[in-house]
């Protein structure tokens, strides 16, 4: 289609959930819904980047371009997420920008307080209220010397961010009724959520293609993050639309899940059973080698808080 209307039908409802979220409900019930619509919408973003639901990127880029979540502009995640897209680099701690892993030695040099909330947050609980917070500050931080050194597509991001923030202010004012307390609560839950889908998309592994997983799960959260739990699947087609991605997936089962090495779980139930206060895996990256630090690069993992 050249203009996918299934996903033009799901932001629309995206924002009109945002919309109630923000004028017709008490704060508590407030906070849910609007969590639930910044999630929805940063999905629904992802899906800009990759090409959907036309084929103008400029339109896309308007479609999804208000800053419900406040903090990542569009430009950024989208310059971010498809360098990530390089699967000979992946959980790389240096050039896949949405790794968790750290370098082992920065990792030995990290203060002992620091290392301990790191270590918290690769156990599902922690990555989910501390995940956010862990991934602002290293987003913001890296923007920020991306900024002083003159970085042009930092600055543009940045620059198009302004308005995008500023449409969600205006709404705020008027004709929304929802505290701004209540709001930051809100975009931080909406981060929370896709910090469940972001968990453990990735592994470390001598073969890329096994770096990738499946969660074969067909519940709400697969509708929240539009079947990308379907990572594999995703990451050999990014040119798929999210509702095409299951019946990719179960036409070539046995493929998919021979290719990643079967790394894969039932659901995000089984997910949330195995990982949700036991670490997936370390925080230094474990097949790294020693001495390989490279001192031309930041020394910090960078992280994705949009979408992981």
């Amino acid at each position: 289609m050249r203009v996918e209307w299934p996903t033009l039908a799901l932001l629309g409802a995206t924002y009109a959930l945002w919309a109630i979220a923000t004028t017709a409900v008490p704060p508590a019930l407030a906070v849910v819904l609007l969590a639930v619509a910044v999630a929805q919408h940063s999905s629904l973003q992802h899906e800009a980047l990759h090409g959907h639901p036309t084929r103008a990127p400029w339109l896309n880029a308007l479609l999804v371009g208000p800053a419900l979540g406040l903090v990542v502009p569009y430009a950024r995640f989208r310059d971010q997420h498809l360098a990530h897209h390089r699967d000979a680099v992946l959980t790389d701690p240096y050039d896949d920008p949405e790794t968790n892993y750290f370098d082992p030695a920065v990792w030995a040099g990290l203060p002992n307080w620091v290392r301990m909330v790191l270590g918290a947050n690769n156990t599902l609980l922690g990555r989910i209220l501390l995940g956010p917070a862990i991934g602002i500050v290293i987003f913001l931080r890296g923007e920020w010397a991306g900024l002083r050194a003159g970085d042009r597509a930092v600055i543009r991001g940045w620059a198009w961010h302004v308005p995008a923030v500023a449409v969600v202010g205006l709404w705020l004012a008027w004709p929304g009724q929802m505290p701004l307390w209540a709001y930051g609560l809100g975009a931080y839950g909406g981060m929370s959520l896709l910090k469940i889908r972001t968990f453990l998309e990735h592994q470390a592994h001598a073969r890329a293609s096994a770096r990738t997983v499946i969660i074969e799960d067909r519940g709400p959260l697969a509708l929240l993050f539009l079947n990308n739990n379907l990572h594999v699947v995703h990451h050999m087609h990014p040119d798929l639309p999210w509702y095409r991605l299951p019946a990719a997936y179960a036409a070539r089962r046995a493929h998919y899940l021979r290719r990643n090495g079967g790394y894969a779980y039932r659901s995000y139930a089984d997910v949330f059973r195995r990982h949700l206060l036991r670490a997936k895996d370390p925080v230094p990256h474990p097949l790294w080698p020693a001495g390989q630090a490279d001192p031309a690069r930041p020394t910090a993992t960078a992280s994705d808080p949009a979408a992981g």
